[in-house]
């Protein structure tokens, strides 16, 4: 129909039960983040109501079961009877559900025909009987709508544009942009908000020719990656900050046998277990830090459905050009959110991209192979096992340029400086600065901040434009190593700082000082779980 959409889920940490809520934010303009206020609210038990009643306008349209609970306040209420209508039609009870769908789209003021296409969409898998099973309770709620409460319908719903848009979730962005970089192994152990990029690419798998695996655990995991990448295939892991803790060692091992290699994170809540179903940005500095002893690699993140397909192709192409892991931060506010995205933004990125493998050695040559061999960038070049003609040693040993173990102080001090060039070849040339949003210059307010707070963020400089007040925003992707000689000049004088994270300790305040010498002083933080809101923002600004 055209618009934009944004939604987010909220869970438990439960089997079964608990309170569940679905978010989602339509508009006719693109939308980036939750609303904080409830325009419709569909309650399928009272308790829905009670917990998301301050978020609630007198405007608000209420759609609920006059017959199991009571609503005193004056709102727009809309009074289906879900149980009666499951009794008379013989219809289970988590079939309120589609009833509640079929109101609210009546509500809204769609017809029959869009209903129907979308349940004949979304269990096009599950069979005819099916499809017309819930197109009947969808319709029964539908129905109720119009012939009882016509004077509710808002009418709001209208077709705006025939281009082609998808509805994808993080996770799923990720997986779209390892099938793109021709990712031929895939490994994880399920944890969540990451295990959802596990089962999208189980379910492409045959198509792209990709190797998808369910290891028993986040060692074998990691280790089953590195493999892979020294066998001469692109190789990615999928894990949250828990399961990465158990990664770590790994992560060293793959910094001193210089293996590309991309590893997903989707942030939630720690320490221990935390908030399995909750969002932050607790891991940056455990990403920066993760594995023993001193070795390059970068740390990428992105802000959206968008970013996270190009920076995952990007993840790609740095792991195998500067031979090192590189870390991509998501968490479970973009992991397990869905945004629409256009068609043709994913067909022109498919076009205009190229897989850049990095030096290689693809053919046999009089000279003798080194495989740590001492350049002026720090990278050597590297082959796929097997290449006749050409033999050398990989081990979790510091080695000579050849691998073979060493430990004499010339060729640990040679190749611990060769891997540190790398990261200096990497900031001169692929480290990407800070996106600026609105006039740097003019502007009286800059945020600055990283990852999926760039929806919020988006939101905020709109109402505060309202207010006539003036912002610019620094967007991080690329947090790892940072570039002092192009960031700093950004931060100006007389300028009001404000920096902004979804955790407790300012982390990327923290990494932009150590790395640039930049201190904010003024932070917005919220590390309660839940997003950080535009609201929350115009509100402190």
């Amino acid at each position: 129909m055209g618009y934009s959409l944004f939604d987010y889920v909220e869970y438990p940490s439960l089997i079964r039960g608990g309170h569940n809520a679905y978010k989602v934010h339509v508009g006719d303009t693109e939308v980036h983040d939750e609303k904080a206020t409830v325009d419709f609210l569909v309650c399928l038990n009272e308790d829905t109501f009670t917990k998301h009643k301050s978020k609630l306008s007198p405007e608000s349209v209420i759609v609920f079961d006059a017959n199991e609970f009571s609503i005193e306040e004056s709102y727009e209420k809309v009074s289906v009877p879900f149980k009666q209508i499951l009794s008379e039609s013989k219809g289970q009870t988590v079939m309120k559900n589609t009833i509640a769908l079929g109101a609210i789209l009546a509500t809204l003021g769609t017809d029959l025909v869009l209903l129907n296409k979308m349940i004949e969409e979304q269990f096009a898998k599950k069979g005819g009987e099916i499809i017309e099973f819930n197109k009947r309770f969808a319709e029964l709620g539908f129905n109720h709508v119009v012939q009882n409460h016509s004077d509710k319908i808002k009418k709001i719903l209208k077709p705006l544009s025939t281009e082609t848009t998808l509805v994808i979730s993080g996770n799923e962005a990720f997986s779209l942009g390892a099938v793109i970089a021709d990712c031929r192994v895939y490994v994880a152990y399920p944890m969540t908000p990451s295990s959802t990029v596990l089962t999208t690419l189980a379910a492409w798998q045959e198509k792209n020719g990709m190797i998808v695996r369910h290891a028993e655990d986040e060692i074998s995991v990691i280790n089953t990656a590195i493999g892979s990448s020294f066998a001469g295939v692109r190789s990615a892991v999928g894990t949250s900050g828990g399961g990465f803790a158990l990664m770590a060692e790994s992560v060293s091992f793959a910094g001193v046998t210089e293996t590309p290699m991309v590893i997903f994170i989707a942030q939630r809540p720690g320490p221990a277990t935390g908030m399995p179903t909750w969002t932050e940005q607790g891991d940056l500095l455990f990403s920066v830090h993760s594995g023993h002893g001193e070795f390059p690699k970068i740390v990428m993140a992105a802000g959206d459905i968008e970013e996270m397909i190009t920076l995952t192709t990007e993840a790609f192409d740095l792991a195998d050009i500067y031979q090192l892991p590189v870390i991509m931060l998501s968490d479970m506010l973009l992991s397990e959110s869905h945004k629409t995205i256009t068609k043709k933004f994913i067909d022109d990125h498919i076009l205009k991209y190229r897989v850049d493998r990095g030096k290689i050695v693809n053919r046999p040559s009089e000279q003798p192979y080194l495989r740590y061999r001492l350049t002026a960038d720090g990278i050597s070049e590297k082959l796929t096992p097997g290449l006749k003609g050409f033999f050398y040693q990989a081990n979790s040993y510091e080695h000579s340029e050849n691998g073979h173990t060493i430990e004499d102080a010339q060729s640990r001090i040679e190749q611990v400086e060769k891997r540190d060039r790398k990261l200096k070849k990497y900031l001169s040339t692929n480290f990407q600065s800070p996106k600026i949003y609105g006039n740097l210059e003019t502007a009286k307010v800059v945020l600055v901040s990283w990852g999926t707070n760039k929806g919020c963020i988006l939101h905020a400089q709109k109402k505060l434009q309202e207010k006539n007040i003036d912002t610019a925003y620094m967007h991080f992707t690329h947090l790892y190593p940072l570039s002092e000689e192009r960031i700093r000049p950004l931060f100006l004088q007389n300028k009001r700082y404000v920096l902004v994270e979804n955790n407790f300790t300012a982390q990327f305040g923290k990494l932009l000082r150590q790395e640039t010498g930049v201190d904010i002083k003024e932070k917005i933080l919220r590390f309660d779980g839940r997003p950080i809101t535009a609201e929350e923002i115009v509100k402190k600004i």
